[in-house]
């Protein structure tokens, strides 16, 4: 059984490997509030245990090993967070916290019942896509919304979890996703924009824009 701690490490690697191919020790310790120095000793933990490909120098990579453990987590996660929402009622701003704890501790036989219990989703009420039992990951393309054409019908695909007041204020503003959404304006130099959904307009800023990830409707 590997310790609540290194499930976070190679949960974190996970999810910034799929922004950075090679995940420097910098980004790790920022997203994960902790010092340099720490992650550098998790790291070379990681590396002895065979779950890391680590360089000092280049950064650090999961292994194939690696790579299941964290999907599986992934895989409790985005289901417990689901069942916190449509089985519970929870706030979309509090299941990622809540799943967060009780990812580390449910037996497998629990996430499966879930998963049955909700018809086998693949996608969290965030938008996040749910790893199958055989590791399978659902499409997860999209762009931010900062990057979208102007005047071009967008449907949000999922939006960010890393910080919970955005995800509350998106819940209150019916931002969420498969809602069809389109840039009407877009300041320079990361300024305000002006968008449209459900038949309301509003002007966002370039930091709420950039945590919406949107797909083209076709």
């Amino acid at each position: 059984m590997l310790s609540q701690a290194v499930q976070d490490y190679l949960k974190t690697i996970y999810k910034l490997q799929e922004i950075e191919d090679i995940v420097s020790t910098t980004s790790i310790a920022k997203e994960m509030n902790i010092s340099g120095a720490s992650v550098t000793g998790m790291l070379k933990r990681l590396a002895a245990m065979k779950l890391v490909d680590y360089n000092s120098y280049r950064g650090v990579r999961l292994t194939e090993d690696g790579t299941k453990i964290a999907l599986e987590i992934l895989r409790h996660h985005r289901l417990l967070e689901l069942y916190l929402k449509e089985s519970l009622g929870f706030s979309l701003a509090k299941v990622h916290d809540e799943a967060c704890r009780l990812e580390h501790y449910v037996s497998e036989e629990f996430v499966e019942k879930i998963d049955e219990l909700l018809g086998h989703p693949q996608y969290s009420p965030l938008g996040n896509p749910i790893p199958s039992k055989d590791g399978i990951i659902p499409d997860n393309s999209a762009i931010p919304l900062t990057t979208a054409e102007l005047n071009k019908n967008y449907r949000i695909k999922r939006i960010s979890d890393e910080n919970t007041e955005m995800v509350d204020y998106f819940e209150k503003m019916g931002m969420l996703p498969g809602v069809e959404i389109k840039v009407l304006t877009r300041a320079p130099f990361n300024g305000p924009m002006t968008i449209v959904y459900n038949d309301h307009e509003e002007i966002i800023g370039y930091e709420v824009g950039h945590n919406i990830f949107v797909e083209e409707v076709k």
